[in-house]
């Protein structure tokens, strides 16, 4: 989509936390690149091998951490630096700034008369919603989990001043959006994330015989309710995606009817949304790619009924919502789910109406309102 020739071309930096995987915050990345192909891309570290390759054709630029020892793979030892690492990158020269943030990325130096525009996936989970059940959740020895209390709470204090600072936020939901106003007390416009509804479709002859998990495999996923259900249920179960959690879960759950892919290609993901019964979504999540996807294949959702997937999924229609993250409540809906019919035209309509050519035209519209209208 080209500039409006209308107004001054205004010269764009982006601004991601970090590229160290392949999820959804990365395809809003996408396309925002696709809307700005010369902009540069700052981020705090870069992993070319995790994200398989996909940017390295691109202008990337790192923070120091990238330089430190285990700066890429232990990049997490070097939280107590992420804010001067963020606000040490040079933005001069840039007249807008447009960050894809749920961790640091709000945190920029902005330029002198330059606008920020924050597309926000969520306020720092372990700061905020998380923050009691993040260090617990942990791996790491008690008399570290002590010491990095008193960093949290300065972490927390940095981010809500971070936020203060950005001229436009952006939520990925009306979930994000109210937790946006509860935790830094701002306003905010709400885009839903992007579906590429013409690599997501639906198959001939799909052949529906297991039920489907697909993304990071992190504990506030929830992803082992979904497992635990069906394998009690003794249904067949695939699993896409890898985290913390993915050695744990394969090592407890994998079997004949429980199969582990870790992450897999686009082509075979969209094969697998494509064969599956339904997509099993027990996280409390800020919006949920996935299920776009998945409808934009023409398969069902089974989703809990609280965050962002609710937001896409109307009961009876796309799916069914369950009440509560437990084993039983996600037992009951995968015994029942065979009791209903789901038009696969009408999933597929509905995450039409999330394509990434609409994601595109709003996201521009607004830069290019607020740039031409800043003071």
């Amino acid at each position: 989509m080209p500039l409006n020739q209308k107004t001054t071309n205004p010269k764009v930096a982006l601004v991601h936390d970090f590229l160290t995987q392949l999820g959804g915050a990365e395809r809003v990345l996408d396309e925002f690149h696709e809307l700005f192909p010369q902009a540069p891309i700052f981020t705090l570290v870069y992993d070319e091998k995790k994200t398989l390759g996909k940017y390295k054709d691109w202008n990337i630029k790192t923070s120091f951490i990238q330089k430190l020892p285990g700066g890429v793979s232990h990049y997490k030892w070097y939280l107590a630096l992420m804010p001067y690492a963020v606000h040490s990158f040079d933005l001069s020269g840039f007249d807008v700034v447009l960050s894809d943030v749920s961790a640091f990325a709000k945190g920029i130096k902005k330029p002198s008369g330059s606008l920020h525009v924050s597309y926000c996936h969520t306020p720092t989970r372990y700061l905020w919603q998380d923050k009691e059940s993040y260090l617990a959740s942990q791996q790491i020895p008690g008399w570290i989990k002590l010491l990095a209390r008193p960093l949290l709470s300065y972490l927390r204090r940095w981010d809500y001043r971070a936020a203060q600072k950005i001229d436009v936020i952006i939520a990925n939901s009306t979930e994000v959006k109210t937790r946006i106003a509860k935790y830094y007390k701002l306003d905010s416009e709400v885009i839903y994330p992007p579906v590429d509804s013409s690599f997501f479709v639906p198959t001939e002859s799909p052949v529906r015989d297991y039920f489907l998990i697909a993304g990071r495999l992190e504990p506030y996923k929830k992803s082992e309710l979904a497992i635990e259900a069906a394998t009690q249920l003794g249904l067949p179960v695939r699993v896409a995606g890898t985290g913390t959690m993915y050695e744990n879960l394969k090592k407890r759950y994998e079997s004949d009817n429980v199969k582990f892919y870790g992450r897999v290609s686009d082509e075979k993901l969209r094969w697998l949304y494509q064969n599956a019964k339904a997509l099993l979504f027990p996280a409390k999540e800020d919006a949920g790619i996935a299920v776009l996807e998945s409808l934009a294949c023409g398969t069902p959702v089974v989703a809990y009924r609280r965050g962002g997937a609710s937001e896409f999924v109307r009961e009876g229609v796309d799916g069914l919502l369950v009440s509560e993250q437990s084993v039983e409540a996600f037992k009951e809906a995968v015994e029942n789910f065979s009791k209903h019919q789901f038009d696969s035209s009408m999933l597929r309509a509905q995450a039409r109406a999330y394509d990434k050519n609409s994601f595109r035209k709003r996201i521009y519209q607004i830069l290019i309102s607020r740039y031409e209208n800043r003071s």
